[in-house]
């Protein structure tokens, strides 16, 4: 750590000259005024022992004049005594005493130079340097206050040195670069010394060595150009930092030449004789202020024990004080029997709390699995729906271009998404549901919807309309099924709600920002309209506005699901409405357009199936359908597949057959997929397992590490997912296995 000049000298060189400026109007006054310049000279002689016996003179004339300002100036003396050559923890005692003194009178300069002493003993001392940093800036505070260009300087040179000692150079440059030009303009030697020897340490720093070694030698040069005593423990401290600074570069013979002089001025300067006749007058000084704490404390003692003798009426007041203190006894017994009874009251209402607490945990665990197995449930159909809607697509090329096809595509996704919300909608509020991010076309998305809506809009009489702003870019990212969904509940809740008349949807860009497109929806019908004490409640959770006279029946989650997700979104919606008029939903989101980043989301979807590779592929199922919908999935990418209907069998074909990839079943009868997969580890056969299952990923995490499942996907799920899962983690069972018979070799 480097360590830069004292300027405590400096302070003290200043300090004395203005005392003994000064201009005081009580002689007695101007006499500790005297003194203390006196005491200052003695200091900067490093005569302490003589400094302390006069500072001290000092002190007792200005506690008699009761003259808080020179108390202070005397404290800050003593301070300065007992740091250079004594005790660190007294002159902080001193300098503490001393401000307390500062604060009853009104003068910043008194207060400057305490708050910077404390800086100086907290950092040239080592003691803690985040104080010292404190210390120095509220001692800026006063410096400015001053407008003292001098102050000001030397106060930064002190938060400067304090931040390099703990090589905090970012912070501490500033400070130095702002006393750089005072410091110039003054040509003031000492301040010149530190200036050049922080430069040194910071430069070090940073490993310009040419600039370090040439600022060192700069403040040396300045100095040797006076050798008063204070100057050369200035030059003491530059030796040291030249030292560090050779050891630094690996130049020791440098580094030990520079330590020697260090270490030869700290002896010249710190003798043993001189440190002993301190410390002396330090005792002395210790054991009169002592006296004079007891000599006080002795006239108060007198003065009260006059006034108690003259006065009998103390001693009623003592019996009504004792009355007083009986009847407050009396009230706290009293009070003590009532906090009895309520503590037992208390701890009664605890205990039924703490059962209510554990039934609304039994609730809650309960409502967890009722969701966890009903998603389970809906989910498993839904893979057959919309495996089978695939199928149909792929082994009927004239239906791909089916309004009714891709309407019941898209119905089977957004009703997957749809079931999946509802039954989740306690993780929405708990931030559990997670946007993910796709590449869409938003025309070709919107249009999608349009048309899976058209029956709706025909069933009520309504005309469906699509404006779509030409300057929305063609592709965008962001959660498309999200999306879809806001869409689905606003459009359907406007056409339920319509008859005879229009419901249009509009997308216009309203501002770029970087890659990101901002776009502006509107959902707009001229319908029956929201009464305006409604216009809110219908975002709430459950809540039916009847708007309409024929009986309408919901679920009530359409709208605060929109709004839930929409924060999802980082967007709000905005209502707009008038009955028999209409109603207008608004809202506002960004999409990113990066072109990088649209070409990586696309590049995690795709799978590389340009290499002819047969992949053997283990199905262990039991549900039917959901045998049918994966054997077609692997069949399209002309994978060889195996299917059984349970654990059992999956264990009894191992023992015969080799496969590239296992895709496993959860929930079975018999042995789920968790118990056949530990058995099938057990064997020692490492072929890569992956979960196919309805369950959600968070539920059965654990398990899933237990049973050393190698990856997860939920049902139902894109097939490419699937595709590109068994050719990564087949290929990498392959170089594992490669390696492992190379060694076996």
């Amino acid at each position: 750590m480097v360590k830069s000049f004292q300027i405590l000298f400096l302070v003290a060189f200043f300090f004395g000259s203005q005392l003994v400026n000064s201009q005081e109007k009580k002689p007695a006054e101007k006499e500790v005024v005297q003194l203390i310049g006196k005491a200052g000279t003695h200091l900067m002689n490093l005569d302490c022992a003589r400094s302390l016996q006069i500072a001290q003179e000092a002190l007792s004339k200005a506690h008699k004049l009761k003259n808080n300002l020179l108390i202070a100036k005397s404290y800050n003396l003593i301070g300065l005594n007992f740091e250079e050559f004594s005790d660190y923890q007294k002159a902080i005692e001193f300098y503490t005493v001393g401000l307390d003194y500062a604060n009853r009178v009104n003068n910043d300069t008194i207060k400057d130079y305490l708050y910077n002493n404390l800086g100086n003993i907290y950092t040239f001392r080592k003691i803690d340097f985040k104080k010292g940093i404190n210390n120095y800036k509220k001692a800026l505070v006063y410096s400015k206050k001053l407008n003292d260009p001098y102050e000001i300087m030397f106060t930064n040179l002190n938060i400067t040195t304090a931040y390099f000692a703990i090589e905090d150079y970012k912070n501490g440059l500033p400070y130095l670069k702002t006393a750089e030009p005072i410091v110039l303009k003054s040509e003031d030697l000492e301040a010149n010394i530190s200036l050049n020897s922080l430069y040194g340490s910071y430069y070090s720093f940073r490993n310009e060595n040419a600039k370090a070694e040439a600022s060192f030698k700069k403040a040396l040069q300045l100095c040797n150009e006076d050798k008063p005593q204070f100057l050369e423990t200035h030059a003491a401290e530059v030796y040291d930092d030249f030292s560090r600074y050779y050891s630094k570069i690996g130049d020791f013979k440098n580094a030990y030449l520079y330590l020697d002089k260090y270490n030869y001025l700290k002896d010249k300067i710190y003798n043993e004789e001189r440190s002993n006749s301190t410390k002396l007058a330090g005792n002395n000084l210790e054991l009169k202020e002592y006296k004079r704490q007891i000599s006080k404390i002795e006239q108060e003692k007198e003065k009260y024990e006059k006034s108690f003798q003259q006065s009998k009426a103390v001693v009623a007041l003592f019996v009504g004080i004792f009355l007083v203190i009986g009847l407050y006894v009396y009230s706290l017994y009293q009070n003590n029997k009532r906090r009895t009874q309520y503590n037992r009251e208390l701890r009664k209402a605890n205990e039924e709390l703490l059962i209510a607490k554990e039934k609304a945990e039994e609730a809650s665990r309960l409502k967890s699995q009722f969701i966890s197995t009903i998603s389970h449930e809906l989910r498993t159909p839904l893979y057959g729906v919309v495996g089978i809607t695939n199928i149909l697509m792929d082994e009927h090329k004239e239906l791909a271009k089916s309004n009714y096809i891709k309407s019941l595509k898209f119905s089977a996704k957004y009703l997957l998404s749809l079931v999946n919300d509802i039954l989740q909608v306690y993780k929405i509020e708990e931030k559990k549901i997670v946007l993910e991010n796709s590449v869409f076309n938003l025309s070709d998305e919107l249009n999608s919807i349009a048309d899976s809506l058209q029956f709706m809009a025909v069933k009520s009489n309504n005309e469906l309309l699509l404006e779509i702003d030409d300057n929305i870019p063609e592709f965008i990212i962001g959660d498309k099924v999200r999306l879809s969904q806001i869409f689905m509940n606003l459009i359907s809740n406007s056409l339920k709600f319509t008859s005879n008349g229009e419901v249009k949807i509009t997308a216009r860009q309203i501002r770029s920002e970087a890659t990101f497109s901002f776009i502006k929806f509107e959902v707009i019908d001229n319908g029956i309209g929201i009464k305006k004490e409604d216009q809110q409640r219908i975002f709430e959770k459950f809540v039916q506005i009847e708007r309409r006279e024929d009986d309408y029946q919901g679920t009530g989650l359409g709208l605060s699901i929109v709004k839930k997700l929409l924060k999802l979104f980082g967007s709000d919606i905005e209502i707009e409405s008038e009955v028999k008029k209409g109603t207008k939903m608004t809202f506002v989101i960004g999409f990113d357009t990066d072109e990088d980043k649209r070409n990586e989301v696309l590049k995690n979807v795709d799978v590389d199936f340009s290499l002819e590779h047969t992949y053997k592929i283990l199905v262990v199922e039991d549900n039917k359908i959901n045998q049918i919908v994966t054997k077609k999935f692997l069949d399209i990418r002309h994978f060889e597949s195996t299917i059984v209907d349970d654990g059992y069998q999956a264990l009894e074909i191992l023992e015969n057959e080799v496969f590239d990839v296992i895709l496993m079943d959860i929930n079975m009868p018999k042995i789920n997929g968790f118990e056949t997969s530990k058995l099938i580890r057990e064997k020692g056969i490492s072929t890569p397992i992956i979960a196919l299952t309805a369950f959600n990923p968070q539920e059965i995490q654990q398990q899933v590490k237990e049973s050393e499942i190698n990856e997860i996907i939920i049902k139902p799920f894109q097939p490419n997912q699937l595709y590109k899962m068994i050719v990564n983690l087949s290929n990498k069972n392959e170089k594992i296995q490669s390696i492992a018979d190379k060694h076996l070799n």
